[in-house]
C-alpha cells in the first residue's frame, strides 16, 4: 500500500527483502554509538574509526539515506518503518564489515525504539512504559552490536553547540528543543535499554578527553 503511494518505498523493501535473515557478527567488534543531536557523535566516531582502522557505518545506511527527508515528512508509522528498515539493512552490512575490520556505528536501534517510545508517549517521564518492559528490549532477529554508547551533554551546552553549527534543523531536533518533556523522555528511554545497554558517556570535555574515555570503554568491553 505504501509503494503505490511512495515510490522509494518499494526500492527500500526490495533491499530489505535482499538482506539474509538471522545476520552472525564476524570476529571483530561492533561498537554502537547514539546520542542526541550535537552530541559529538560525528566526530567521536569519526576518531574512533581512524583510530581502530575500523570501518564506519550510520543509520539509516547510506544506499536509503537519500530518502530520509521524504519519509520523514511522512505519519509516524510509515517514518518509523523506514528506520526500522534501515536498522535490518544495516545489520547485513555490519556482518559484512565485521568479518574484515572493527565497525562503529552511528546510531542504530536504541534510536529508533528512544524517539518512536518518546513519539508515543505524552506527558513527562513518569508516564513512559515501566523500566522492564519490553519495549527497551533489544529485538531478537537484529544483529547485537559488542558495546552500546551513550553520548550526553548538558542541555544548554548542546544547544549552543546546534547553533554554532548553524544547520537547519529536523522535525526531531526543533521538538527537542521546544519541548523539554520530550527530550527527557528520550534521553530516558535511552537509559533504560537493555540486553544491551546503554554505557553512557559525558561527552562535554574536550574531543581528546572524550575520545579517550571512549576508548578505554572499547578497550574494556570488546577483544580487541
Amino acid at each position: 500500500q505504501c509503494a503505490a503511494r511512495i515510490p522509494e518505498a518499494a526500492a527500500v523493501l526490495d533491499l530489505l527483502e535482499k538482506c539474509p535473515e538471522h545476520q552472525q557478527k564476524g570476529g571483530f567488534p561492533v561498537v554502537v554509538f547514539e546520542g542526541l543531536d550535537a552530541t559529538g557523535k560525528t566526530t567521536i566516531t569519526q576518531s574512533v574509526k581512524d583510530t581502530l582502522n575500523g570501518v564506519l557505518l550510520r543509520s539509516p545506511p547510506a544506499c536509503i539515506s537519500q530518502w530520509r527527508t521524504i519519509f520523514d515528512d511522512e505519519p509516524a508509522p510509515i517514518k518509523r518503518a523506514f528506520y526500522a528498515a534501515g536498522n535490518y539493512i544495516l545489520a547485513s552490512e555490519t556482518a559484512k564489515a565485521s568479518t574484515q575490520a572493527p565497525v562503529i556505528i552511528d546510531r542504530y536501534w536504541h534510536s529508533t525504539a528512544a524517539y518512536t517510545i518518546a513519539t508515543e508517549i505524552n506527558g513527562e517521564v513518569q508516564d513512559l512504559p515501566p523500566v522492564h518492559d519490553e519495549v527497551y528490549q533489544w529485538p531478537e532477529d537484529l544483529l547485537k552490536p559488542d558495546l552500546v554508547l551513550l553520548l550526553t551533554v548538558d542541555p544548554e551546552e548542546r544547544v549552543q553547540r546546534l547553533q554554532r553549527r548553524g544547520l537547519e534543523k529536523t522535525k526531531e531536533e526543533a521538538e527537542l528543543e521546544a519541548n523539554c518533556l520530550f527530550r527527557q523522555r528520550v534521553e530516558e528511554s535511552y537509559r533504560r535499554m537493555v540486553n544491551p545497554a546503554c554505557h553512557e558517556v559525558d561527552a562535554s570535555p574536550s574531543k581528546e578527553e572524550v575520545l579517550k574515555t571512549v576508548l578505554q570503554l572499547i578497550k574494556k568491553h570488546c577483544a580487541l
